[in-house]
């Protein structure tokens, strides 16, 4: 099979490039190294690429105008086999650039008119992170009771999965999709709740959900459902302090000044030098008592208007 075009710029890619399969159809070069194990199959990657035709400047797909890595699910989301058997070569934070053939590529025919027939591709591919998110595919696959009949080991593994997924988007700041992710976890752990012996881990591996799921709809603003979340992880833990913070929080944002005083003075007592807690203790105070003052002024204004 010939090596690329005879003189191109393709062809002295391909010349310093490591072939990762035989015959050489899929070509490799490291540009920066990355760490760990290479990605698994069935993984979901985070990545950015761009995409080249020989002699272009430009290319003709790429999500580096996206602010943050596309998530891609491995046997799913890629239709260019010679680009995932590339992918499956790679590590956590790598960079490196791909020679595809046509036949692992688009194929003879191509894809007009972007596409010329028999083109050979160049990607560029820089891997951000990835979640070996197979177990928790094939887990969803089941129907409920088959999952219940599993050990509760492999639905913590699931759950952690699904919630540093919606970790993942939080910190993207794609909070509905983060929601969608935490909502997933929480709804399998629910079902779970049905085996009485299992009832204290369970409620051990839901607490940090409820907390995910309040935080995320603070910032998606809805302080209500934030408030019900916060409320469900002080069921299982009425001491835990950041339970009682976003209850706070949530209480500041409906404007329920004195409880959001109410439960900060129970934080502050079990972290009495924390800042976060500090300062919003200090402005539902002020908030409460500027109500107060309003409050009694509005009184006052009315027992005038009785007298006279």
């Amino acid at each position: 099979m010939p090596l690329f075009t005879v003189k191109g710029p393709f062809r002295c890619l391909a010349l310093r490039m490591e072939a990762i399969i035989d015959g050489g159809g899929i070509r490799k070069e490291v540009v920066q190294s990355g760490e760990g194990p290479p990605i698994p199959r069935d993984a979901s990657v985070l990545l950015h690429y761009s995409a080249f035709l020989e002699y272009a400047d430009q290319p003709f797909d790429t999500t580096s105008n996206f602010k943050y890595p596309r998530l891609m699910k491995l046997g799913r989301d890629l239709t260019l086999a010679g680009l995932e058997l590339g992918l499956l070569t790679m590590k956590k934070g790598e960079f490196s650039r791909f020679l595809l053939q046509p036949h692992f590529a688009f194929g003879e025919m191509g894809c007009p008119p972007l596409i010329p027939p028999a083109s050979p591709i160049l990607y560029e591919v820089q891997v951000a992170d990835y979640f070996d998110s197979a177990q928790a595919d094939d887990f969803l696959a089941l129907e409920p009771d088959d999952q219940n009949a599993l050990p509760l080991s492999v639905l913590n593994s699931v759950v952690n999965t699904l919630r540093n997924l919606g970790n993942r988007c939080f910190n993207q700041g794609r909070y509905d999709r983060a929601k969608d992710r935490y909502k997933q976890a929480m709804a399998l752990l629910i079902t779970r709740l049905t085996e009485k012996v299992e009832e204290k881990e369970v409620k051990a591996f839901l607490l940090p959900i409820y907390l995910n799921l309040s935080l995320t709809e603070l910032r998606l603003e809805s302080p209500q459902k934030a408030l019900k979340y916060a409320n469900r992880a002080l069921d299982i833990d009425p001491q835990n302090t950041k339970a009682l913070f976003r209850s706070g929080q949530a209480y500041m944002d409906k404007h329920e000044y004195e409880q959001a005083h109410n439960v900060l003075i129970i934080a502050q007592a079990k972290k009495p030098f924390d800042c976060d807690i500090n300062s919003l203790l200090m402005k539902a105070a002020i908030c409460y008592k500027k109500g107060l003052n309003q409050q009694k002024e509005v009184y006052s204004r009315m027992f005038k208007a009785l007298r006279t």
